[in-house]
């Protein structure tokens, strides 16, 4: 049978749920997981749902098409998507490959419910771990001089691959707004930190010269903002005086990939609602 996902944020009023499941019912979809959540503090409704579908006349643009005049009547942000679709991906990285090797294993034993059409890097350190998983690599050096040059290059990438997700699993450039602007909602950044704390370079420099107990990383959507953007997942870590940097670093590198890998699974299965500067994340 064909699955769909539907996703739906709109103004929280009366109704809405019921309208949403008669729906569904008319129009053959069995209901195999439904979440909801209604912010009182923006006053928004937020939903998910999974369906199964039991009517074959009613297919995905089908549904779609069907399913316009009711979110219209409620001001939805509204999706459909097929369950079983693999989105497309393009994983950037730098100097420090323990994000991207953790995707890739990952992708590779099917946890990962992707479709991951390139890597693109400013360096070619990573260039062979890409040819092993038979992953295309993409090198575009990034200097000043370059910078909109090596931008160019990437968005005819994600065009000419319909990419649907870039994921930044520790790429060491900042994105220009252009890019950012180009793609809401749909770039997932790992900060090397517990978000907003010990923001810029050398954060666990930073955090050990304050004497800290814990330590995290948080995953978040990219804004033209730069470490601003609404956080989809943290995690952290307890530590002691004892620890040094470079075992700072060592735990903060498994929260980094255990954080990313948690927030792009969760995108991929359409579980994060944008809700302002916020996410609403139906895990």
């Amino acid at each position: 049978m064909d699955s769909f996902i539907l996703t739906l944020s709109c103004p929280d009023r009366l109704g809405i749920v019921h309208a949403v499941t008669g729906f569904l019912a008319d129009h053959g979809c069995n209901i195999l997981d439904s979440q909801q959540f209604g912010d009182r503090d923006t006053g928004r409704f937020f939903m998910r749902v999974h369906v199964e579908g039991t009517n074959a006349a009613y297919g995905l643009e089908a549904l779609r098409a069907t399913f316009t005049p009711a979110a219209e009547a409620f001001a939805m942000d509204w999706e459909i998507n097929d369950a079983r679709a693999k989105p497309r991906v393009i994983i950037m990285v730098s100097r420090q490959g323990h994000c991207l090797n953790d995707l890739l294993y990952r992708w590779r034993t099917g946890a990962l419910p992707a479709e991951i059409v390139a890597i693109v890097s400013n360096h070619l350190d990573f260039e062979d771990l890409a040819g092993s998983y038979g992953i295309p690599y993409h090198h575009i050096p990034v200097t000043p001089a370059t910078k909109a040059e090596a931008e160019e290059k990437l968005l005819a990438l994600i065009d000419a691959h319909d990419v649907e997700l870039v994921v930044l699993a520790r790429y060491m450039q900042v994105l220009s707004d252009t890019v950012c602007e180009r793609m809401p909602g749909r770039i997932i950044n790992i900060h090397h930190s517990f978000l907003p704390s010990f923001k810029g370079a050398r954060p666990y420099l930073q955090a050990h010269d304050r004497g800290v107990k814990l330590i995290g990383a948080t995953a978040h959507y990219v804004t033209a903002n730069l470490d601003e953007g609404p956080i989809i997942e943290q995690d952290v870590a307890r530590v002691d005086h004892s620890d040094g940097v470079e075992q700072l670093a060592a735990i903060g590198g498994d929260l980094e990939c255990m954080a990313l890998a948690r927030a792009v699974r969760w995108h991929l299965e359409h579980r994060v609602l944008l809700d302002g500067h916020k996410t609403i994340v139906f895990r």
